[in-house]
């Protein structure tokens, strides 16, 4: 299976200007993903970026990166952008978040395992929940499943409501999962997504994986222990270089 793994990296971020280039013991963020990745059972890792600083910063320490459009919506844009710029037929396509500089191989390679069944359009993470400030941050997506592994729903809010407990109780009586934002697709059912209008769901969640649901796309999990750790404030850079001091 060839799998390509597509790295968005945008330079303008409101709350963290330069997020890419940002340094962490030695290595700037974006490098830190890409060597990450490297390690997992991809044939190729990609930059796409809409800057010119990126791109050449990760070609001078031996990267690879393409330049995309300004102009994309999200970050599911500007990795169909990249992919077909690399004039490639992949079997695979995974959009790797270029502020996880902490990605684990084996999250990757844990998406990549499920594209073994044919029937699988999309592949996403998800995680157990496991304390009372994960369930109610409306900052950690949550997720409900099927009984096949398949998405049934996203949200902010935890879900599903349990109306017979108080809420302080809830962990108690249901495994909870929340959602990690790594996915990975088939090339035409990127493509196709790229085509959608955004959906009431999506709007009302700031959640663009509900679109896809409700365009009637399948979105099949794979679970993971491994934590994550995203960057967007100064704060979580102070965060980030305590992990890696130990």
């Amino acid at each position: 299976m060839l799998a390509i793994g597509i790295i968005p990296a945008r330079y303008a971020s409101t709350r963290l200007p330069g997020k890419p280039l940002i340094d962490l013991g030695g290595q700037t963020m974006i490098e830190r993903v890409v060597r990450q990745a490297r390690q997992a059972n991809l044939q190729r890792v990609v930059v796409a970026t809409d800057d010119e600083r990126i791109l050449a910063h990760v070609r001078g320490f031996g990267g690879e990166a393409v330049l995309t459009s300004p102009d994309h919506p999200s970050g599911t844009d500007r990795v169909r952008d990249a992919y077909e710029q690399l004039g490639v037929q992949a079997d695979c396509i995974v959009n790797i978040q270029g502020d996880e500089p902490f990605i684990h191989p084996d999250q990757i390679n844990a998406l990549l395992a499920l594209f073994a069944n044919p029937e699988t359009q999309i592949g996403t993470l998800v995680k157990p929940v496991v304390s009372q400030e994960e369930l109610l941050s409306p900052h950690l997506p949550k997720v409900v499943l099927d009984s096949r592994g398949r998405a049934l729903y996203f949200s902010r809010h935890p879900l599903p409501y349990q109306r017979q407990y108080p809420q302080s109780e809830w962990l108690a009586h249901h495994r909870y999962l929340r959602h990690i934002g790594l996915y990975a697709y088939r090339p035409e059912v990127l493509r196709a997504l790229t085509q959608l209008p955004p959906s009431p769901l999506e709007l009302a969640e700031s959640l663009e994986q509900l679109r896809w649901l409700e365009a009637g796309y399948l979105i099949q999990t794979a679970e993971t222990e491994l934590e994550t750790i995203g960057i967007d404030t100064p704060e979580d850079v102070e965060r980030a270089l305590r992990f890696i001091a130990g």
